[in-house]
């Protein structure tokens, strides 16, 4: 720079403004032409101050105003050298007079000029170079594509935060770990499956946010809700958004899951990846391949309510023990030692009717967290004597429910049999064979097809009590069991049709819940191929 300036142009002006205000009065002869710049200077003040505090803050450079400055200190002395004029000689008297009115004006002329017309110019100049830097950003973020994306959508795919309060999870939780976080095994997927409701993707959650996996995967824990109908166009995209890279534009499928598999390979140069694909449907397993690629360090943890089959041997999660059943509830209920007046067979008898199924228990919890002790008492009566809370809770049969819609007729006739048996009991899949067989010409083949499938979507589990020899066909060891909040949907199910139409008939003697045509002396006709009598001890079907 030409010049180093201490001063920065606002104190310059108020030194000058203020030597013109102190010896306007002292200069006589030039009284007029310094009232004039006092007016000039007062009135470009504000506005003086105001450009001060702007060049600092854009770091303008000093020379853009040095001139300026330079002309208010020679201005500063020109005031004085006014003042003093009665000690210049007579002779040089109306010369220096003259001089110095010249220069008065000039310099009011100079910074009415400045402002006027160097301002402008300069605002102009400002202007154009804020047009330009636009400019310049614009092409920078069409080049890049991605700066902003990464402001605005990337974690798009961090997994959710696990409830507050679970429990039953640890060992499902340990078993998640050495399947997934030992670099010796070659699995790259690993299924969790379960009924509706059992804590799947509270499991999976809790496995995206325990210190040992985040210490393992780091930011590259990825997160999807696959969902019933998924759209795998969007589901990519995120994935690109989430890491922060521009999403291409796809010319086809193929081309779209090979840019996602460049796309893993660039991300585990940081490091292992977990992809979480929760809530995985039947028929979409399929599309799971799709995002299966040989790479190292790179894992998938799939949920689904169905089995899938085709990426090893599924981790089940099975109902809650009465002991975690008990602690989930009474929190969700909030219940406490010190708060509740609710009598513990009571709540025994609610968690029972709750099954294990996590859902049940915090959806049961819930709604009669805080309501009077009749309602919890009533509530006990009814499941007590046969009811379900699936009466009552439509939130835990609407869940239910969506499990039942992938069944064929033929599957959902064989799940709604399982209603004639008792709940917790093992029933003989041979007697199930000869039954189908009866009722739709099944053949043992077909008919253990169809119990597998209803195993596979668990809607019912298998037993094998003894190992029978490779390729031969003998059930007389397998037994099927259903758990309590199944069999009430396939009890519920077939209660939907009039009861003189029904295929089947269920008849619970144990509370002496009886229909109302078994005293009735009018005669009755059923139209049901099975009647089941269930006395709590026995059941006789015919």
């Amino acid at each position: 720079m030409a010049m180093v300036l201490d001063a920065v142009i606002g104190k310059v002006v108020d030194e000058l403004l203020s030597s013109v205000v102190e010896m306007k009065n002292r200069a006589l002869k030039f009284k007029s032409t310094l009232e004039r710049l006092e007016k000039t200077l007062q009135s470009l003040a504000p506005l003086i101050n105001q450009i001060d505090e702007l060049n600092k803050k854009l770091d303008r450079p000093a020379k853009e105003t040095e001139r300026l400055i330079k002309q208010m200190k020679d201005g500063k002395e020109l005031v004085l050298k006014c003042c003093d004029q009665d000690k210049i000689q007579w002779w040089n008297c109306c010369y220096k007079k003259a001089e110095y009115q010249e220069q008065l004006e000039e310099l009011d002329g100079e910074i009415r000029r400045f402002f006027e017309l160097d301002l402008r110019a300069q605002d102009a100049r400002n202007g154009l170079e804020a047009l330009l830097e636009i400019k310049e950003f614009r092409a920078e973020f069409r080049s890049v594509g991605l700066r902003n994306e990464r402001i605005e959508l990337r974690g798009v795919c961090l997994p959710p935060q696990p409830p507050g309060f679970t429990v039953g999870l640890d060992g499902p939780l340990n078993e998640l770990k050495k399947r997934l976080l030992n670099d010796e095994v070659s699995v790259s997927v690993v299924t969790v499956t379960g009924s509706g409701g059992s804590g799947k993707s509270t499991l999976a959650k809790r496995f995206c946010w325990d210190e040992q996996v985040k210490g393992k995967f780091k930011d590259n824990i990825l997160f999807i809700t696959f969902a019933k109908t998924p759209k795998l166009n969007a589901i990519v995209q995120k994935l690109f958004q989430h890491t922060g890279y521009q999403v291409p534009d796809f010319q086809s499928d193929e081309d779209m899951f090979n840019q996602l598999e460049q796309l893993m390979k660039q991300i585990v140069k940081n490091g292992p990846i977990l992809l979480v694909l929760d809530d995985v449907w039947l028929g979409s397993e399929s599309l799971v391949d799709n995002f299966v690629f040989e790479i190292p360090n790179y894992k998938i943890l799939v949920t689904s309510r169905f089995a899938i089959g085709r990426f090893g041997h599924p981790f089940v999660l099975k109902p809650l023990s009465e002991a975690n059943a008990i602690n989930l509830f009474k929190h969700s209920a909030s219940l406490t030692k010190s708060n509740s007046d609710i009598p513990d067979d009571v709540v025994k008898e609610i968690v029972r009717g709750c099954s294990g199924s996590p859902l049940a228990l915090r959806v049961s919890g819930r709604s009669l967290s805080n309501e009077p002790q009749i309602v919890w008492l009533n509530r006990a009566r009814e499941l007590s004597a046969g009811g379900t809370i699936l009466d009552s809770n439509t939130d835990i049969l609407s869940c239910l429910q969506k499990s039942l819609d992938v069944l064929d007729p033929k599957s959902m006739e064989c799940f709604r049999d399982l209603g004639l048996f008792p709940e917790d009991q093992r029933i003989p899949v041979a007697a199930l064979v000869d039954m189908w067989a009866e009722l739709r010409n099944d053949d043992d083949a077909t008919a253990m097809e169809r119990i597998y499938k209803l195993v596979n979507l668990n809607l019912a589990d298998i037993i094998v009590t003894r190992k029978v020899a490779s390729g031969t066909i003998d059930y007389n060891y397998h037994y099927v069991t259903q758990h309590g909040l199944l069999r009430d949907l396939a009890i519920r199910n077939n209660s939907q049709e009039p009861e003189d139409k029904r295929n089947r008939l269920i008849i619970d003697t144990s509370a002496n819940n009886l229909p109302s045509w078994w005293t009735s002396e009018t005669e009755y006709h059923i139209a049901a191929h099975v009647l089941s009598i269930s006395t709590g001890l026995f059941i006789f079907l015919s």
